[in-house]
């Protein structure tokens, strides 16, 4: 289990610096950093001494090593816009995206597994067609249009819920229902195949001969073995929501990190999304190591392999 663990926490460290280095080199893809303070009030004097505060007068792996080190104690950088540390900018927008996250996670969960269990149990039935088209309808449907039809529908048109922007649990309602609506379709579908699959094995058929009760094949037997498939999405989908919050936030005015990210972009605030970037990789990252932990956990057998 260690030397399991161990593999994925190296394999994690790897991708992180990979990630860092393909952050920090886009960072300077345009250029030397510098030109964006330029004004015509600006000396050489002014240039020479923001090349020394930054370390953009060295060589660039020398600049890479500075900002590594930077970013390992937290430090990212000031931001251009609000003229602060970048890690304190971030923080201000750590706890509108997990409050979204989570809501949007529950969501998936709650509504998507259940679903996809009752929609394998009645295979061929109405129950079962109506899930799959839903579960079809909701992976189909964009984010960005099914949060604007949502917000014309319950904020505009019937005035039931307010449009955007954070404030009481009324205005969390639609951008988690937006975000959450195709997680809860994905992980419908996967569980229906994956109980299909189960259902379909000869260990139930035996079982149902020997004259175990239905739901204890169901809930015992069929979906224990069924739950690898939801929790590998389940990790995966715990790490895309927190990274695919960008058009939901922009779409309902959130104050998290997506909406931060597009703002930095729009200012060529590079501290503030270098800094974004690594934090949701990281999370991504987490996210995975503790999905693969689970996987042993529930089958010991992946960890032979």
């Amino acid at each position: 289990m260690g030397k399991y663990i161990a593999r994925r926490l190296a394999y994690s460290v790897i991708v992180l610096f990979v990630t860092s280095l393909v952050v920090f080199g886009l960072s300077r893809a345009a250029g030397d950093p510098r030109h964006i303070f330029l004004t015509e009030y600006t000396s050489q004097e002014d240039w020479d001494l923001w090349g020394e505060e930054y370390g953009l007068d060295k060589p660039f792996i020398v600049q890479y090593g500075i900002w590594v080190g930077n970013a390992l104690r937290g430090d990212f950088g000031t931001s251009l816009r609000d003229h602060v540390n970048a890690r304190l900018v971030i923080q201000e927008r750590i706890p509108a995206t997990l409050q979204l996250t989570v809501g949007s996670f529950v969501i998936a969960i709650v509504v998507g597994l259940p679903l996809g269990v009752m929609s394998a149990i009645k295979r061929g039935t109405i129950f079962d067609y109506v899930g799959r088209s839903w579960a079809l309808l909701g992976q189909a449907l964009p984010p960005y249009w099914l949060g604007v039809m949502m917000v014309l529908l319950f904020a505009v048109m019937l005035n039931w819920l307010p449009s955007g922007r954070k404030g009481d649990w009324t205005h969390y309602v639609l951008p988690a229902v937006t975000l959450g609506w195709g997680a809860a379709s994905g992980m419908l579908r996967l569980t229906r195949s994956a109980m299909l699959e189960v259902l379909d094995s000869e260990y139930i058929k035996l079982a149902r001969a020997k004259g175990v009760g239905n739901n204890w094949i169901i809930w015992k037997h069929a979906l224990k073995n069924a739950i690898i498939a939801p929790l590998t999405f389940s990790g995966l989908l715990l790490g895309g929501l927190m990274t695919g919050t960008v058009i939901t936030e922009t779409v309902f005015s959130w104050p998290g990190l997506g909406r931060l990210a597009v703002q930095a972009v729009y200012n060529n605030d590079f501290p503030v999304l270098t800094g974004v970037v690594l934090l949701v990789t990281v999370i991504y990252l987490s996210v995975n190591l503790l999905t693969d932990v689970l996987y042993a956990l529930v089958d010991p057998r992946i960890r032979l392999n």
